[in-house]
């Protein structure tokens, strides 16, 4: 430190606190200023960014609550959907089981009419051979006992016997 005392000069001090004044004045002239204001711009660009940031945030959390609402909603109205699908295809069964309901006892109702036709000619066509069965056998019956003339007179006689008594 003393070698620094021994070699001080008073006019290079001098002058080094001249150059050094004029200096921070040129800087504060022209660099200080467009330098401040450069860090106020980069400041305040920061500062909207985070504000931009913080907007966009609440914005994001609006959006989920929308969303979830919208899920809900959406829910809810496929929840209904598939509720009234289910009436509607329950409906239709029912429907359905019904008409064949209907068309069945139709169908069995033709069906006893078919068999009640069929038996009436069935029935009509049993009759019919029965009679003429009855009316051949009859026929031999009465060829066989009216073949002499007594049994004729005899048969007659009882006819008209029987014709009275009633």
């Amino acid at each position: 430190m003393e070698k620094l005392l021994e070699q001080f000069s008073v006019g290079l001090f001098f002058w080094q606190v001249i150059l050094f004044l004029a200096l921070l004045f040129l800087l504060r002239k022209y660099a200080w200023k467009p330098i401040l204001t450069a860090v106020k711009k980069r400041e305040d660009t920061i500062q909207e960014g985070i504000e931009f940031a913080e907007e966009a945030k609440e914005k994001m959390r609006q959006i989920k609550e929308d969303n979830k609402a919208i899920l809900a909603e959406a829910r809810l109205e496929g929840d209904k959907i598939i509720k009234e699908a289910r009436e509607i295809k329950e409906q239709m069964i029912n429907e359905a089981k019904d008409k064949a309901k209907e068309e069945g006892a139709k169908m069995i109702e033709s069906a006893k009419e078919v068999i009640r036709t069929e038996k009436n000619a069935a029935v009509n066509e049993l009759k019919n051979q029965v009679a003429e069965l009855s009316i051949e056998i009859a026929e031999k019956i009465v060829k066989d006992k009216l073949g002499s003339s007594d049994k004729q007179k005899e048969l007659i006689e009882s006819a008209l016997n029987n014709a009275k008594l009633n």
